[in-house]
């Protein structure tokens, strides 16, 4: 436990920065938007191009990482939806806690996985993301489509997928992979610069974007999130992870993703398509102060 501690330390110190910084106003509120925002469409892109297009993707553990992913997100989405009468909630709250409890906060799974496994782990962990952001896109408007108040459109649809800044970067970062191109000498060192800030500013928004006040309105439905995300899904990533045969590296990766808080842009897509947006506030608040408790645990646990 204590390795874990002393390699997830750092980014719990950020996250606390952050929120203090935010909450003592320094620099600023004007500074943040335009920060997420230079994280998002710069930084992030920046550090998935530079980690994918030297990664190893040819090769059978890959493959099986992939399958994991896959395998692990289309189960929870099943049992979701079979557990939805029994949780009866309403169409909104369950777009909410589907969200809750599948998405997962790029900026700490990536943090998380370079200080966990500094050989070698931010490489694999692009890879997981390369595979998850637009799978869960896709799922979450599916979900969206059936149970939210409003319902997008396939054009909708596919122009959230083309233009997300980060399926762009991965599929950049594997384009220069598989082509054997790579990225060009004068580019490595720039995008490798850039990357090196996603990270640390990444967690800092984090932290900034905390609101305790939103806790007063918790509920059910939080709770339910907060068990689903940061308890069961690990529990189903590492019984995946050990069927399919994963090695130790990418299982450590596979169960990062699943141990982690869920995505702060949850928020916005609730807001967008009709869903609970006050509900998924409360849940990325609760999900990422109690993960400060259950990731070390759950990767003590279950490495």
């Amino acid at each position: 436990m204590d390795g874990i501690l002393t390699a997830l330390w750092p980014l719990f110190a950020l996250l606390a920065i952050g929120y203090l910084a935010r909450r003592f106003d320094f620099p600023g509120a004007a500074f943040w938007p335009p920060a997420e925002r230079a994280t998002y469409y710069v930084l992030f892109p920046s550090l998935l191009v530079s980690r994918l297009s030297r990664a190893e993707l040819g090769g059978a553990q890959t493959l099986q990482m992939v399958s994991a992913v896959l395998v692990l997100l289309l189960i929870a989405t099943l049992l979701l939806l079979l557990l939805r009468p029994v949780l009866r909630l309403a169409n909104a709250q369950f777009t909410s806690l589907y969200q809750g409890s599948l998405r997962f906060n790029t900026y700490v799974a990536l943090a998380a996985s370079a200080a966990l496994i500094p050989a070698g782990g931010v490489a694999l962990a692009a890879v997981v993301t390369a595979v998850m952001i637009p799978t869960l896109n896709l799922l979450c408007v599916l979900v969206f489509a059936w149970f939210g108040a409003v319902r997008p459109t396939p054009r909708g649809v596919l122009r959230t997928l083309v233009t997300n800044p980060l399926i762009l970067a991965c599929l950049l970062g594997i384009l220069l992979n598989v082509s054997g191109l790579g990225l060009p000498a004068a580019a490595r060192p720039v995008l490798d610069l850039l990357g090196g800030m996603a990270l640390p500013l990444g967690l800092l928004a984090v932290g900034a974007a905390i609101d305790l006040r939103l806790l007063r309105g918790s509920g059910r439905a939080v709770f339910i999130a907060i068990v689903v995300k940061l308890l069961l899904f690990p529990l189903l990533a590492v019984l995946l992870a050990r069927l399919i045969g994963l090695d130790l590296v990418a299982s450590q990766v596979l169960l990062v993703f699943a141990a982690v808080p869920t995505a702060t842009a949850s928020y916005i897509l609730a807001r967008q398509l009709g869903g609970d947006a006050p509900l998924m506030a409360n849940i990325i608040t609760a999900q990422t102060l109690v993960s400060l408790l259950t990731m070390p645990l759950m990767l003590k646990l279950l490495i």
